[in-house]
């Protein structure tokens, strides 16, 4: 039998499978190709990394190194994190306006949007604590009696037992809590800025920072209950009974001498 004829393909047969092709790759392409928005979260933090590189170089780089490693004028950044960026940018410290034994709060000079740049570069230089979210140091629902456990355990210490502060050695000082914004209470836990000691996750838990951080707002509070009278510092009764003697007593002689001297001169006349 003669072997049948292979059939001759229609011309268009080539530009049929051509289109089937393309159209399989811009599938695969679609299916793995990176979402939109992640692309533009991706450019975003890019620019936001090149902005805060320009910051640094301009407000940083003269003490801390051109790329952080560090001076004789500052310490090294490498793997401090955005955490502590985020502290001590928001909190004045730093920039520092002259070196010291500890470098004391002031007013910020840089927006939230350039400290939030900043800190996208540091993180750069080496992995570190990571600026927490609202949730992380809110202290809606948290313990403030469980707070005010771990607080008089860990931080009463340095920070007087209601977080007013206190004297340190070589002019050193435990700044007073009043007042700070709980995301830089709970960034100076993570880090442990200057003098502190640090408390990483590992150490202690995420809730029990948001425990104590629902303890100081209860104890800082305008309204909060104070059966004491005037809390003089809140260092507790000994301040308390040495003003009372001081002045109390005090007060007592010098009413007596002026008790005396007018007996006296009562009767010489």
């Amino acid at each position: 039998m003669k072997k049948l004829s292979a059939r001759r393909r229609h011309p268009l047969a080539a530009l049929v499978v051509l289109l089937f092709a393309l159209a399989a790759t811009g599938g695969l392409y679609a299916a793995f190709a990176p979402a939109p928005k992640a692309q533009a979260d991706d450019s975003a933090q890019s620019l936001a990394i090149t902005q805060g590189k320009k910051l640094y170089s301009v407000g940083c780089a003269s003490c801390h190194g051109t790329s952080g490693q560090g001076s004789t004028d500052g310490p090294s950044l490498v793997g401090v994190g955005s955490a502590a960026v985020d502290f001590q940018v928001g909190t004045g410290r730093m920039p520092a306006q002259q070196p010291g034994a500890q470098i004391p709060k002031k007013k910020n000079i840089y927006t939230q949007a350039e400290i939030d740049q900043l800190a996208a570069y540091v993180a750069t230089l080496g992995p570190g604590p990571a600026a927490p979210t609202k949730d992380q140091y809110s202290p809606a629902g948290a313990d403030a009696a469980k707070g005010g456990e771990l607080f008089r355990t860990n931080c009463a210490q340095c920070h007087n037992f209601v977080g007013r502060g206190g004297a340190l050695t070589d002019g050193k000082f435990a700044p007073s809590l009043k007042g700070v914004d709980p995301k830089h209470i709970y960034e100076a836990m993570q880090t442990g800025p200057q003098n502190m000691p640090s408390f990483p996750d590992t150490t202690m838990p995420q809730d029990a920072k948001a425990d104590i951080i629902a303890y100081l707002d209860e104890v800082d509070s305008s309204k909060s209950d104070n059966p004491g009278g005037f809390t003089l510092g809140a260092i507790g009764p000994v301040s308390e009974g040495l003003f009372a003697w001081v002045f109390g007593l005090g007060t007592m002689i010098a009413i007596a001498v002026w008790m005396a001297a007018r007996t006296a001169k009562a009767k010489k006349s």
